[in-house]
């Protein structure tokens, strides 16, 4: 699987460009503030419809215009794939070989893609939303049933939470089991599919770590223990923990329990990871976990994703970075720098210079 070409048009700083794609490994260089992180989000954009970096799709649109224009084609197992964004001020629309889409579960699976940025850090610094975020934007493009029942989760909580502010307690009372049975579905299958997620995850994450850190450390990764037994014994369970804790969620005036509010224990050496790990400790268990997203993709859908490696070099010392580079042998790659030859080590390279939104010919 892999990015044949891209299409960018007032996308961020660009004007109008295309990019030509190497099924292996591509480096986009150049000073900082060119363009290079920019194109790399276009691409994670059109495989997930979700940026890394923007809250809100406008945010996108270079300034000074109404809308932006991106497009790629890919090619998979089952031949090439067309994927085009109109991102407008009010919205946007996508096409799929030319068929508009109506929801976003129905780009997902066209092309995957894993992204990595210094950002990423967040993953493992952050509160327990970056891990969640992570979870849910891996997790929905191997699965459209997980990403539908998380949209239909969150609107439903949304919902409810509305509900716990009204000052009608009578109504309230009378009201929240009949959200609680629908909430507790789809926050069951959420669950559920999150450890086995996670169960899947932990094990690789472990050896992408030992493999960057010569075995010097060890990176455990588990969930936290509150959800055992099936859907439907989840479900259950989660309806009762909801329904015996009614008066301190209208206390609160929103919905204190859930997979809303999951965590990940992440650990180096068995100490927590937040609290005792150097950045340099962190940036390398946050990359083990993306190589560990990669290999999930590979054994999931019997093709590799395309790996996104955003300035993840400069931070990187020369034994690291010679061994991610030769982790990435067998797919593509797109990776972001500011000087080419620090990935190249002998490695056949389609090199893309970026020089203010464009590429310099």
């Amino acid at each position: 699987m892999h990015i044949k070409n891209l299409y960018l048009k007032n996308f961020r700083n660009y004007g109008e460009e295309r990019f030509e794609f190497s099924p292996a490994l591509n480096v986009l260089f150049g000073k900082n503030a060119q363009g290079k992180t920019n194109c790399a989000e276009a691409v994670f954009y059109l495989c997930t419809g979700t940026s890394m970096r923007a809250r809100r799709d406008r945010q996108m649109i270079k300034e000074g215009q109404t809308s932006a224009n991106i497009g790629c084609v890919c090619c998979g197992r089952y031949g090439d794939v067309t994927i085009d964004a109109v991102i407008g001020e009010s919205g946007r629309e996508i096409r799929v070989n030319g068929n508009k889409i109506s929801r976003n579960a129905d780009l997902l699976g066209n092309v995957y893609a894993v992204f990595f940025s210094p950002q990423e850090l967040r993953l493992i610094q952050d509160g327990p939303d970056e891990r969640r975020r992570f979870l849910n934007i891996s997790i929905s493009q191997l699965s459209k049933s997980y990403y539908t029942a998380l949209s239909r989760y969150n609107k439903i909580l949304e919902q409810r939470n509305n509900l716990l502010k009204n000052r009608d307690i009578s109504l309230v009372m009378d009201t929240l089991p009949v959200w609680d049975v629908q909430l507790c579905r789809y926050a069951a299958e959420i669950a559920v599919r999150r450890t086995e997620y996670l169960k899947k995850l932990s094990p690789l994450a472990e050896e992408a770590h030992a493999y960057l850190t010569d075995g010097q450390e060890k990176l455990e990764i588990s969930p936290e223990k509150k959800y055992k037994g099936d859907e439907e014994e989840l479900s259950a369970r989660l309806f009762d923990e909801l329904s015996n804790n009614y008066d301190r969620d209208i206390r609160l005036g929103y919905t204190a329990s859930g997979p809303h509010r999951d965590d990940l224990d992440i650990t180096i050496n068995g100490q927590d990871a937040k609290n005792f790990a150097s950045q340099g400790q962190t940036r390398t268990a946050a990359l083990a976990i993306k190589l560990a997203e990669v290999n999930i993709f590979r054994e999931a859908c019997g093709e590799y994703p395309v790996l996104i490696l955003d300035d993840v070099m400069s931070e990187l010392d020369l034994p690291r970075r010679k061994k991610l580079v030769a982790r990435t042998e067998g797919l593509q790659t797109i990776i972001t720098c500011t000087h080419a030859e620090r990935v190249l080590y002998g490695r056949e390279v389609n090199k893309i210079m970026i020089e203010g939104g464009a590429i310099k010919r």
